[in-house]
């Protein structure tokens, strides 16, 4: 796995060793990323991210690398989270984060308690949680962590689908490649 562009383009990330995570791939990342970015390199500047379900924290890592001014990571598993917390040292990243080590949805109710406001919500949780995405969407449809214009991307198995509607979040676009499919949602307008 690698930084695939911005400050810290081809820069490596620690391999997953014995961790059974699932990172999104490289190619499914640059998929997202060109489709976020559409031809913009500036796009993401300034930009405020939750990573949710994070493991190596790859979208994160990239997003900062291409400029977002804030990420904030979410991983329960004490492993996966350590991995992360070596990947930003060896990135060198000491700000512009905050890694909160515990479930998504208690990571969610803390920040929605603080007001935070992202851009960008992406959410990656075990294929075999399949109700994490219904409990995660729900709970930002509701929330204040979301303005008309954030962008929540769901990354999940190609033969599943999470559902289209969350309460006011309505799907945009679904993109397969591969096993893999990507799913963006926005609130409902009104």
């Amino acid at each position: 796995m690698r930084i695939i562009a911005g400050k810290f383009r081809s820069r490596r990330l620690r391999p997953l060793g014995e961790l059974a995570l699932r990172p999104t791939s490289d190619r499914l990342r640059e998929t997202l990323f060109d489709v976020l970015t559409a031809g913009d390199p500036d796009a993401l500047a300034d930009s405020v991210w939750l990573d949710l379900f994070a493991g190596t924290g790859a979208v994160g890592l990239e997003a900062l690398s291409r400029g977002a001014r804030m990420v904030h990571f979410a991983e329960s598993s004490r492993p996966a989270a350590e991995l992360l917390r070596r990947n930003l040292a060896d990135l060198d990243i000491r700000a512009g984060y905050e890694l909160h080590e515990r479930k998504a949805e208690a990571a969610l109710r803390a920040l929605d308690a603080r007001a935070v406001a992202c851009d960008y919500c992406f959410l990656d949780p075990p294929y075999e949680a399949a109700d994490s995405y219904d409990h995660v969407l729900r709970f930002l449809s509701s929330s204040r962590l979301l303005a008309p214009t954030t962008l929540v991307i769901a990354e999940h198995s190609a033969r599943f689908d999470p559902g289209a509607d969350f309460g006011r979040l309505q799907r945009q676009r679904r993109l397969d490649q591969g096993d893999a499919s990507l799913s963006f949602y926005r609130l409902r307008a009104g």
